[in-house]
């Protein structure tokens, strides 16, 4: 790294698995500072990683004793969006959080000079597309989100642009299917369930985490303010084509294929979702402005150094 990135703090907060991912790289030139609902997770029982605790859930008086500000001048934040409504509150505690004054407005908290230099990359979706119908976009497509959770995350990006203005240095990465050895639908597989017909099939996106975990440090050093980037690899498949290729990778049956009408019967509400939004993410952005050299450049790649299961 560039001497001036070096021995920075840097702040994870989610540090699951795409954090841990980061923090495995970070730590290797920078201090690294995750957090949980719990100090003592067992995932953050890593060395060279100080675990801290934090519940964006709740926003008492005795929680918000636990300023976080001044912990670290770069934050990589990972917090899924609260789980109803439109707003992200959990993103709205953590603001409040991140600042040093009494006010109440989250708004008149940017005006601290202890934001002036903070860098903070926040991972969302690219779900605030909605359904494209199988397009090629880029990061100037007009948002359009279908599902409350992607509302959810149009809501986050539009709080961390009014701190952008006060004097965050925000990136937004906006994230497809994210996938591993430990993130595949193999459940899905085991139990046979469907998939939509080749005719009736849609246009999705992946990045493998690790990848993820590689762009979402490149923002943090050389993410322009309030930019958009999109953390997708160079594939373009159909969903049917993706789960084939798992199930294959995996030594198990290709799943059976069944109409839409069919298959909302059969599917949990957050998969049908995904079934019904096509599109396909342009990642030039990340290769020229974050220089990113894909490390899985596409599903295959991803996929092969996978270990066939024994029958």
């Amino acid at each position: 790294m560039p001497r001036q990135f070096r021995r920075k703090r840097v702040l994870i907060v989610g540090c699951g698995d795409v954090g841990l991912r980061c923090a495995e790289e970070l730590r290797r030139f920078s201090t690294v500072l995750g957090t949980s609902r719990s100090p003592k997770c067992e995932a953050l029982q890593t060395p060279n990683i100080r675990a801290l605790a934090l519940n964006l859930d709740t926003n008492t008086r005795a929680s918000r004793k636990h300023n976080i500000a001044g912990l670290a001048s770069w934050i990589i934040y990972l917090v899924p969006p609260s789980p109803t409504g439109s707003t992200d509150i959990r993103l709205r505690y953590f603001l409040t959080r991140s600042c040093n004054t009494g006010h109440n407005s989250v708004n008149a908290k940017f005006h601290s000079k202890s934001t002036k230099k903070t860098r903070l990359v926040y991972i969302s979706t690219s779900g605030v597309y909605g359904d494209c119908q199988g397009d090629w976009l880029d990061e100037t497509r007009p948002v359009s989100p279908q599902s409350e959770r992607a509302i959810r995350r149009l809501n986050a990006e539009r709080q961390l642009r009014t701190a952008g203005k006060k004097g965050f240095r925000i990136s937004i990465v906006r994230t497809p299917g994210i996938y591993a050895s430990n993130r595949l639908p193999t459940e899905h597989l085991q139990q046979g369930k469907p998939i939509l017909l080749t005719e009736e099939d849609i246009y999705t996106n992946h990045i493998h985490a690790d990848d993820l975990a590689n762009i979402c440090i490149r923002a943090l050093f050389y993410g322009k303010p309030n930019r958009v980037y999109h953390a997708s690899d160079d594939s373009s498949l159909k969903m049917g084509d993706y789960f084939d290729t798992v199930a294959q990778a995996l030594g198990l049956s290709l799943p059976p294929r069944v109409s839409a009408k069919a298959i909302k019967t059969q599917l949990s509400a957050s998969l049908w979702s995904f079934m019904r939004e096509s599109r396909r993410l342009k990642n030039q952005r990340i290769k020229t402005e974050l220089h990113v050299r894909l490390r899985y450049p596409t599903v295959y790649e991803g996929l092969a150094v996978l270990k066939p299961r024994q029958v």
